[in-house]
């Protein structure tokens, strides 16, 4: 199994001043059921990309229904990242930092979730600040 399929702890964003920084300054655009807010970051981090990933406790109360579409959004990210998004931005030489919020108001189902997942990935690519 080849290294650019995997999700290492490197590529979560768990700095508090980031995510902060993230939400205060960052720039957002909706595809739905995600929307999706991204940083050009200045830190020096060893990927090209660190993804937040959250689902709200308000609209899906159970944590078997939160965890179930994390999952499934780490699973189409970690598939598709490689070509749809780590290529543009090492091209680029850039670095960036953005979460994915699920603003569905179900539970979707895989297929969908990938689909969607590759076009946020080519908009963020494509984005022009990059």
């Amino acid at each position: 199994m080849s290294k650019i399929y995997t999700f290492t702890k490197e590529e979560r964003l768990c700095n508090k001043k980031l995510i902060d920084g993230l939400f205060r300054n960052g720039s957002s655009f909706l595809v739905y059921p995600f929307k999706v807010s991204w940083l050009i970051s200045e830190t020096e981090q060893p990927y090209p990309a660190q993804v937040l990933f959250s689902v709200p406790k308000k609209r899906f109360k159970s944590a078997v229904d939160r965890n179930l579409l994390k999952r499934r959004m780490r699973e189409a990210y970690r598939l598709n990242k490689a070509q749809f998004l780590y290529l543009p931005l090492t091209e680029k030489d850039r670095k960036i930092v953005f979460s994915v919020g699920y603003i569905g108001k179900e539970i979707a189902d895989y297929s969908l979730i990938e689909k969607k997942m590759l076009k946020l990935l080519q908009l963020l690519a494509q984005s022009e600040t990059l």
